[in-house]
């Protein structure tokens, strides 16, 4: 068996072809790199971190059985040792030993374990990226996952208008709601009660000595809103992979905006550029 053999027998689960796999890696690595280049959440890959976890789990288990396999070839080998020397003492003049082993066995688990930790090191670093943007504009994606829901929004400002007022009562409940882009599921879950701990120890801490109508976290009154967001003028480095793709410069009434071409390397302000990564148009460098 050659090393391409190898590769090919290690590289994909069941199921699965070597250019898909290939394939998700490079979106992963696309999608890993588009988030640690911009401020705000993009938009949670569902059916590619699926794929990916789903590799993740198959890689463990094959490594988990290689590792086996080795173990038990390394007991082998020691018992035929043990037989050889024995063999050796009683017939001093046969010396002829043979040995039984899987040469491509420690080049499958390394190989296993290689690709593995690459994986595990892009989704670990993804997450970590994506939780450090979520703590910190907490307030900002959870009011915009529940403005999308009408019965809510108007749940939330009549609480508040009441006088009795508490940080916690500012939170947003999103747990009945089924759209809560850009976050995944576990990151909403996650958001929603790190942010009600945050607000309940604000308000032992502090803002309990506060006059009760400016106990909210999302208060805005005088036109000053508290909610800090993303900043979406930031400049991020894009290349073009489309034929023509419009950015946008300046937005108003009359938007300015230019044309990049393929293979066009540019600095340019994210909101320029958003809806074309959208679209698969530009990728973050």
């Amino acid at each position: 068996m050659d090393i391409d053999d190898i590769l090919a027998s290690v590289d994909h689960g069941p199921g699965a072809s070597t250019q898909s796999t290939a394939l998700d890696h490079q979106l992963l690595t696309r999608f890993w790199v588009s988030e640690r280049a911009v401020s705000e959440v993009l938009p949670w890959p569902a059916p590619l971190m699926e794929r990916m976890m789903d590799r993740v789990r198959n890689q463990v288990k094959s490594y988990q059985f290689f590792q086996k396999s080795s173990l038990a070839s390394t007991l082998l080998t020691k018992i035929l040792q043990i037989e050889t020397i024995e063999d050796l003492a009683a017939s001093s003049g046969d010396t002829t030993v043979t040995h039984t082993h899987n040469p491509n066995l420690n080049l499958r688990l390394s190989i296993l374990q290689t690709d593995l930790a690459r994986t595990q090191y892009l989704i670990r670093s993804l997450l970590r990226v994506r939780l450090a943007k979520v703590t910190k504009y907490s307030m900002h994606y959870l009011v915009q996952i529940a403005s999308r829901d009408k019965d809510l929004s108007q749940s939330q400002s009549q609480s508040q208008s009441q006088q009795n007022q508490q940080p916690e009562d500012s939170v947003p409940e999103i747990s009945a709601l089924s759209d809560l882009a850009p976050l995944s599921e576990a990151e909403a879950s996650f958001l929603h009660a790190h942010q009600t701990l945050l607000a309940g120890h604000y308000g032992g801490s502090f803002m309990g000595a506060f006059p009760r109508q400016l106990r909210r976290l999302d208060d805005n009154a005088g036109g000053t809103s508290m909610i800090q967001g993303p900043e979406m003028r930031e400049v991020v480095f894009v290349r073009c992979l489309g034929e023509e793709v419009p950015v946008l410069l300046e937005e108003g009434d009359e938007d300015v905006g230019v044309t990049m071409r393929m293979g066009d390397v540019w600095v340019v302000r994210w909101e320029g550029v958003k809806k074309a990564w959208g679209r698969g148009e530009v990728e973050l460098l």
